[in-house]
């Protein structure tokens, strides 16, 4: 398979150029490593996505800072019949859950003619799993469920960090 170079930044990729990038940067497995693809993808997407898939926060009552590490996105109706995509990640090595609700994918799709990706959900549960950890919110549990308010208010404030991140182009 001839390798193909990427394109400059400004240009728009193709599902099938991501396909091809994804399949030419693979870890030692034969598995694409996703926070080196998400590092490099970052250079020539409008955002750059990779802020809360792996990160530290502060406990605020335990003061203690825990690693956290997403794992898994599954859509609940499968698993626990819910209108909603619960995504999993590691926090101090102990799994919690962030449930975003799936009229928010409606009502933004509605507001702004965009779609929340898979990445972008991520994100979203990412920031407020960080947000509920160092406010206190919620201490000790396993499942986060957000409201559709809630959900759009993360996702505006991970798509501003983004843009602020983002070098002028």
């Amino acid at each position: 398979m001839e390798r193909r170079a990427s394109p400059p930044a400004k240009t728009v990729r193709t599902e099938n150029d991501v396909l091809l990038f994804l399949r030419s940067n693979l870890d030692g497995r034969g598995r694409p490593s996703l926070h080196r693809q998400c590092l490099q993808l970052a250079s020539s997407l409008r955002y750059s996505f990779c802020m809360y898939s792996d990160f530290k926060a502060t406990d605020r009552w335990m003061k203690k800072e825990v690693h956290c590490i997403y794992q898994a996105l599954i859509v609940a109706i499968a698993t626990r019949h819910a209108d909603a995509v619960d995504i999993k990640f590691l926090v101090g090595g102990r799994p919690v859950w962030v449930a975003l609700p799936h009229p928010a994918w409606v009502e933004y799709k509605n507001r702004t003619g965009k779609l929340i990706t898979d990445p972008l959900a991520i994100e979203i549960a990412g920031h407020y799993l960080k947000t509920a950890l160092e406010s206190g919110e919620g201490v000790g549990r396993e499942m986060y469920s957000l409201t559709v308010e809630e959900t759009l208010r993360h996702l505006d404030r991970v798509v501003a960090s983004a843009e602020a991140a983002a070098p002028a182009v």
